[in-house]
Formats: C-alpha cells, sequence, structure tokens
C-alpha cells in the first residue's frame, strides 16, 4: 500500500525547514517518505492505495512516550484506596501495588488496547511501556503487544521485576521476559526499583538484558525513600548501585525519573551515555519533587508514567516547570520531546521510521515559520489539532477516527474490565 499527501505544509522535525511538495508514504517499517511534485491522479493508483488531502494542514513526525504504564489506564475514575497514602511509599502500597495485584489477562489487554487508541489519537505510535501485573505474568507482554499491534501503534515492552511479591511472581517475570525476547519480540529487561529489588535479581536482569543486547528500564530516585533505603541497606546511592553491577554499561539502558540524585550519580550517568525518563505530571502528582536534568544529561526523553498518552501535553508541563527548575527554553523541552527518536535509532529498535506522520488540523492566526515553530508547538499546537495519524505507512487515524480497530466496542470492553477491576480492588 502507499499514500500520497497533497497539497501538505511538511514541517522537518529536525530542521523544522517547510516543505511544499506531494508526498509519497511507502508502508512497513522499511518504508519511506519520497517528496514529489504531483501525486499521480485518482485512477491511476493501484486499488489498494490512497490520497489524502492536506491542503490548509501541517505534516510532521509523530511521537513517541519514553516511559509508559498501560497497566493504570482502568484506574481512572476508581473509588479512594483503603487508607489514605502519608508518602510516596504508601501511593504504591495502597494504590498502584493494589491495583497491579487485581490485574488479569482480560483486564491487562483491555487496558493495553484502550490505551493504544489513546495513545494513537495523540499522535504517539510508538510507546516505550513498563508493565506489572503480579498475579498474571504469563504472556502479558505478548497480549500487550497484540493489542498495539491491532490498533496499529508500535511498541517496547518490558515486565516489572521487583522482589515484593515473592518468588513465584518474580521467577515467572524473569521466565516472560524470556520468552517475549526469544521470540523475536523487541523489549528491555524491566524492573521495579531498587528499594524492592535484592542483589540476585539485580544480577539476573543484567545478565538477562546483555543476552538479549538491551538495556533494563528501572525506576530511579523517584522518591527520596529510595535513595534512604539503598543507604541503609547496601551503603551507597541507587544509581551507584547500578553502575555496580554493570547496568550503565548497557547503553540500551533507561533510567527512569531521576529526580534526587547527587553530583557523583549524575556524572554517572552522563560518562555513561544511559537514558534518562522525565514524567514531569506524574513528579507533581505524588509530590516527590522535580529535577534540574539538564545537570544530569541531554539524553532526556519525556514520558507520562501512565498518567495520559499526550506527549504534547507532557512537552507543555516539562517546559512551564522546568522554566523554574532547570531554566530551560522551548528548544531544550523540544529537543527532549524528540530524543525519543534518537534513542530508537541509535538502539537498532524497529517502528518509527520517517514513515510515521501525522496531520495537524492547526489553523493559526499566525504565520508558522521555521523560526517561530517551537513558539507554535509551546503555545499553539495541542492534540486536538491531531486529525490523522500514519504509523509506518499505515493509516491508523483518520479524521479523528480509528481506522483498525472499532474504538466504540473496545471502550465498551475497557468499562466492562474496570468495573470488575474496581470490584476486586474492594
Amino acid at each position: 500500500m502507499t499514500l500520497y499527501l497533497k497539497n501538505p505544509t511538511f514541517i522537518d522535525w529536525k530542521s523544522f525547514e517547510i516543505i511544499k511538495k506531494d508526498i509519497k508514504v511507502t508502508e512497513g517499517y522499511n518504508g519511506a517518505i519520497q517528496f514529489i511534485e504531483k501525486a499521480p491522479e485518482q485512477n491511476k493508483l493501484a486499488p489498494e492505495d490512497k490520497i489524502i488531502d492536506c491542503a490548509g494542514k501541517i505534516v510532521t513526525k509523530s511521537f513517541g512516550c519514553g516511559h509508559h504504564h498501560i497497566y493504570s489506564t482502568l484506574a481512572r475514575g476508581m473509588g479512594a484506596p483503603k487508607k489514605i497514602p502519608a508518602n510516596f511509599k504508601e501511593i504504591l502500597k495502597y494504590i498502584w501495588w493494589h491495583l497491579d495485584k487485581c490485574l488479569n489477562l482480560e483486564m491487562i489487554e483491555a487496558s493495553a488496547l484502550a490505551c493504544a487508541i489513546f495513545c494513537a489519537k495523540n499522535g504517539v505510535t510508538f510507546v516505550i511501556d513498563h508493565h506489572a501485573s503480579p498475579f498474571a505474568v504469563k504472556d502479558s507482554l505478548f497480549t500487550i503487544a497484540d493489542a498495539f499491534d491491532k490498533v496499529g501503534v508500535s511498541s517496547l515492552l518490558c515486565y516489572e521485576l521487583s522482589d515484593r511479591d515473592g518468588e513465584k511472581s518474580k521467577q515467572q517475570g524473569l521466565e516472560e521476559h524470556q520468552n517475549y525476547l526469544n521470540s523475536g519480540k523487541q523489549g528491555h529487561i524491566g524492573l521495579h526499583a531498587s528499594f524492592t529489588i535484592g542483589d540476585t535479581l539485580l544480577k539476573q536482569a543484567i545478565l538477562l538484558a546483555e543476552k538479549f543486547n538491551t538495556g533494563i528500564h528501572i525506576h530511579v530516585a523517584e522518591d527520596k525513600a529510595d535513595q534512604e533505603d539503598c543507604l541503609k541497606d547496601y551503603g551507597i546511592r541507587v544509581v551507584e548501585r547500578l553502575y555496580n553491577f554493570g547496568a550503565l554499561n548497557l547503553p540500551k539502558t533507561i533510567l527512569s525519573h531521576c529526580i534526587h540524585l547527587n553530583q557523583n550519580e549524575k556524572k554517572l550517568i552522563k560518562d555513561s551515555g544511559v537514558w534518562v525518563a522525565e514524567n514531569i505530571e506524574s513528579n507533581q502528582n505524588n509530590n516527590v519533587g522535580l529535577a534540574d536534568y539538564s545537570a544530569v544529561t541531554n539524553n532526556v526523553m519525556l514520558g507520562t508514567d501512565g498518567m495520559h498518552s499526550d506527549m504534547l501535553r507532557s512537552a507543555k508541563a516539562a517546559f512551564f516547570a522546568g522554566q523554574s527548575i532547570e531554566n530551560v527554553g522551548m528548544d531544550t523541552i523540544y529537543a527532549r520531546f524528540r530524543n525519543i527518536h534518537h534513542y530508537i535509532e541509535k538502539s537498532g529498535f524497529k517502528g518509527d521510521g520517517e514513515n510515521n506522520l501525522l496531520i495537524l488540523d492547526y489553523n493559526s492566526p499566525t504565520e508558522v515559520t521555521a523560526d517561530n515553530f517551537l513558539g507554535h508547538f509551546i503555545f499553539g499546537i495541542d492534540s486536538s489539532h491531531i486529525q490523522s495519524v500514519i504509523a509506518n505507512g499505515k493509516l491508523i487515524i483518520e479524521n479523528k477516527q480509528t481506522i483498525l480497530v472499532n474504538e466504540d466496542d473496545i471502550l465498551i470492553y475497557a468499562r466492562q474490565m474496570g468495573l470488575k477491576l474496581w470490584d476486586k480492588m474492594k
């Protein structure tokens, strides 16, 4: 299948160069885009080909999410926890660890399908997810991957290994990674956080990551308690512990959050070249603090931590909060917003080629130019302007409607599973 975008205003995601030529989009992981003088007439097309009129519309590369939690999708609107949390550890214990223990494969499937739809409609065509369901581990990653494939969104998955749920759950998590990566799927080795991971499990995870030529994906110093426990149990800080075990030798490693770091930890991260995922709204919601990422590394990408699936919203939040904490400019936040593409390319993962595009119906009251695009990015463009989305050369959202799946049916299914989950959580 070939798509032709007619009369677009194309904005290059790297240089902001504006190109006004028709675009030929070929399908597949190895597909590409080609600028042409004029799209062919409808009667000259193959039956499976399609022309999309983009007159008055902006076309640019679609987005990616550097850290998501699809398992939180059914949490929206759920009842209050049995105990109102007094700190971050209690937020985990009474909300998220309580929720993830109640998940089954049907609930995971519903979460993933709905989340993939929300991602797609927000222009996100590549998702790095960090999953947890300690009593429904087997086939959980396959279930998520299948759901994302159905919607048309590429994914990079891992399971959240931890010692907190006992030996059986831990072994199932290791086996799920083995089975998933052995099948040819792309992913990381997931770990919860240092304070729930013993030395044996940490070593096993890193050996597994080395075996499959990938990285680990772990929450790091999201709250001060992570550092306090590490100092108490091991006499060193979290990043130092990861460094000692070799986690920072894996260039595909993602350290999520990284709020409470000292100067030595920042240097270890910067010198290693591993990646950091910033999740600003989640950090604000959990009241764990804000970080000066510019003092850590340039390898920072944005995530949502399961709060939502709108990366434009995340970028704006990171900009507004970052001005007071880091004195960031619009260019810095845009670079973090787009860094996921550099991460995917450098790591050799598939599903984020130049044939991942979106069409914006952005009828601005002021001119959009290469010089002022960042101002439009921060203060103008939002997810409501996303009209159509192309993933790996295939149209997955057209005129704000899903193409490959029935959104209404999936959301009915999700609501049914949400009620079952909430009832189980009681």
